[in-house]
């Protein structure tokens, strides 16, 4: 079965197979009125023309892909797996980020013997043991569930809100479960980051110097932006209490952490480099130059 996204245009839909109650369909799940959902069909964006033209060369690649790509329904769940492992990986990872700076900025002297490679080591398979176990429940949850109202994902890829609209059977428990864990990785990731930043902030009162807490600060100005957008756009969409009910602001913020904010992390995290600012100033002042002339 293939997966196809489609824009403005709207192709037929073929309707799910009919299938005898109490029988389970081995691509799919039976639905309580005896339809069985076995494809989904990713719906992309659907703006005006003139959105369309400002998006496209954003979102090539992606559509590229997702025409070209077979996603059934375990494909479907497979690409939402990946998906919430990476999401929960980088929530842990940067509250690893914000201790590792802490540890660095408390106990600048202590840091070599406090952050060796061993516990490096341990910190990240953690944070990544840590977000299997959250993505297998997750996907667990989602995919248990049964579809029968359409195989259109109205979506760009396969994730919980418009696959909550999709579901005939009951959602509700399944949906505290999903509630509780996407609260638990915030929650604990965030805990972590503020812990760590209320250390930093007492080390950082502590220095005399004006310049001595500048060039601290700005050490940590980098990993304050990346928590800032990522962990924004995760609250709004997970946390905000009405998952799913408007898929348009889901897509727009999710444009952000899958496609916006990894494109701007390189940029985040290298502007503390002398030669990129550097070479930003150059490029600025050139642009100041012809647009004089």
């Amino acid at each position: 079965m293939t997966l196809r996204s489609q824009g403005d245009q709207l192709l037929p839909q073929r309707r799910p197979r009919s299938v005898s109650r109490g029988s389970v369909g081995s691509l799919g799940l039976m639905a309580e009125n005896g339809t069985l959902v076995t494809e989904f069909v990713l719906l992309g964006f659907q703006l005006s023309a003139e959105l369309q033209t400002g998006l496209f060369f954003v979102f090539l690649l992606l559509y590229l892909i997702t025409l070209g790509g077979n996603l059934g329904f375990e494909g479907c769940a497979t690409q939402f797996f990946f998906f919430t492992l990476c999401a929960s990986a980088e929530c842990f990872l940067l509250a690893v980020m914000a201790y590792d700076r802490c540890v660095a900025v408390c106990n600048p002297l202590l840091y070599a013997s406090a952050m060796t490679p061993q516990t490096r080591l341990g910190l990240v398979a953690g944070a990544y043991g840590g977000a299997a176990v959250n993505s297998v429940v997750r996907t667990r949850c989602a995919f248990s569930l049964s579809f029968c109202k359409s195989n259109h994902v109205d979506f760009f890829f396969c994730d919980l809100p418009p696959l909550l609209k999709l579901a005939c059977s009951e959602t509700r428990p399944r949906e505290r479960v999903i509630y509780l864990l996407a609260f638990l990785v915030i929650a604990t990731s965030v805990s972590v980051i503020l812990i760590s930043y209320l250390f930093i902030i007492r080390a950082i009162l502590k220095i005399r110097s004006a310049g001595g807490k500048a060039k601290t600060f700005s050490t940590c100005a980098s990993h304050i932006t990346a928590v800032a957008l990522f962990f924004g756009t995760l609250i709004f969409i997970y946390l905000k209490g009405n998952m799913g009910k408007s898929l348009w602001e889901d897509k727009i913020v999710s444009v952000f952490y899958t496609v916006v904010i990894p494109m701007l992390n390189p940029l985040i995290y290298s502007l503390r480099n002398k030669e990129v600012k550097e070479a930003l100033k150059r490029a600025l002042s050139r642009m100041k130059v012809s647009q004089a002339e």
